[in-house]
């Protein structure tokens, strides 16, 4: 086939192009945030878990009662 098309299709032709361009790299900005907050999602549940666990910890280590400590004379 021949590249021979009309100025106006040629210059539909570039724009959808641009168009085509800005949509692509919006879509891909869109899936870098995404990505960033499903990361920032998954390290706050993994620091929640920690802390919750370090919460039961220290709970379990008070009800267990007073640490007894020999006195220096």
């Amino acid at each position: 086939m021949t590249d021979t098309h009309s100025k106006s299709r040629q210059r539909a032709e570039i724009a959808f192009g641009n168009v085509q361009s800005q949509f692509l790299a919006r879509s891909r900005a869109v899936e870098e945030i995404d990505q960033t907050v499903r990361a920032r999602e998954e390290k706050t549940l993994r620091l929640r878990e920690a802390r919750e666990a370090k919460e039961l910890q220290d709970r379990l280590m008070a009800a267990a009662g007073p640490v007894k400590r020999n006195k220096k004379k």
